[in-house]
């Protein structure tokens, strides 16, 4: 008796893709970050018990750390997006939304930046230096006022391309694999991509391919920083102008297209000293204003917000177009 064949695995439906990075980024905009379970970090401890096996003062166990996360929660992608389609368009859009939601963070991103603009505003340096690391990767001990007002905004800049457009351009791309694979690569980067004695070598590939991941993404964010700058009392020329000038001379080939674009369109200056736990940096200064306050915070904020938006409908068109070419 002859087996039947296996019914195929439907291929992607582009209105199915297109629908749930909207309606995980509604998500995003309306609940924030899930409260508890949050599979992020799930995946940080995974990924640090991993290290326990893996760690060794090397790029060879660094790549092949990183490889085993970064494939390990691309094959969990795979895997939903698969059911996803096997239970028709609604079962996919519904996968595709939670995954959407689930890897973005551009609402805390701007509760964060909100809050500290009102801590800063109410003098209260002791609370605003503790929440700075929840930011960035700076040494709150060391900033005064102004200096938490720099940091800030600069991480505000930067996390509106790894928070939200990114995994937007790559859940476009890439649907629920790209979407988690982004992820794990950002988590992987911020967990051990740093220049300190430990992770030198074995960090190293977490760091550059979080730089290939970005490549495609941050300029997206600069050109949606240009396109609507003017929304926000901002300047588009000014953007473009600090874009095409100041980028290149930033460390990162990304961080520094969304922090000179934002500092652009803001008008404000970014840059200079900055302090890490694990050294110090002399940053380049990125625009041609004075240096950012507290009420820079909710210009850029209110810009973060606006570029988000505009990448959610981006995302949905490219994955119209994608999809359909498949």
């Amino acid at each position: 008796m002859s087996r039947s064949p296996r019914s195929p695995v439907r291929r992607p439906r582009p209105t199915a893709r297109a629908a749930g990075l909207l309606l995980g980024y509604a998500a995003d905009r309306v609940f924030g970050d899930p409260r508890r379970g949050h599979p992020v970090a799930g995946f940080g401890r995974t990924a640090m018990a991993v290290e326990k096996r893996t760690y060794a003062d090397s790029k060879l166990s660094g790549a092949a750390h990183t490889a085993i996360l970064v494939g390990a929660t691309t094959a969990v992608g795979v895997c939903a997006e698969r059911l996803g389609r096997r239970a028709g368009w609604a079962g996919e859009a519904a996968v595709t939304a939670a995954a959407t939601w689930t890897v973005l963070g551009g609402t805390s991103l701007a509760g964060a930046g909100r809050t500290m603009a009102r801590l800063l505003d109410a003098g209260d340096l002791t609370a605003a230096r503790d929440l700075l690391p929840s930011l960035c990767g700076r040494d709150p001990g060391v900033l005064d006022a102004d200096g938490l007002a720099r940091a800030t905004l600069e991480s505000v800049a930067e996390n509106t391309s790894d928070a939200t457009v990114g995994a937007l351009f790559w859940g476009a791309v890439g649907g629920v694999p790209g979407l988690l694979a982004y992820r794990a690569s950002n988590t992987l980067d911020a967990m051990i991509g740093y220049r300190n004695d430990k992770y030198l070598r074995f960090g190293w590939a977490a760091a550059r391919w979080d730089d290939v991941v970005n490549l495609a993404p941050a300029r997206l964010t600069g050109a949606l920083t240009v396109a609507v700058a003017p929304l926000v009392g901002g300047s588009a020329r000014g953007a473009w102008d600090a874009w095409r000038r100041d980028a290149a001379k930033h460390p990162s080939p990304n961080a520094g297209v969304a922090e000179a674009s934002t500092a652009g369109a803001l008008g404000v200056m970014l840059g200079g000293r900055t302090d890490y736990p694990h050294g110090v940096e002399m940053r380049p200064e990125l625009g041609s204003g004075p240096a950012p306050v507290t009420a820079d915070l909710e210009r850029a904020v209110r810009l973060s917000s606006v570029v988000q938006a505009g990448a959610a409908v981006t995302a949905a068109v490219l994955a119209l177009a994608v999809v359909r070419r498949r």
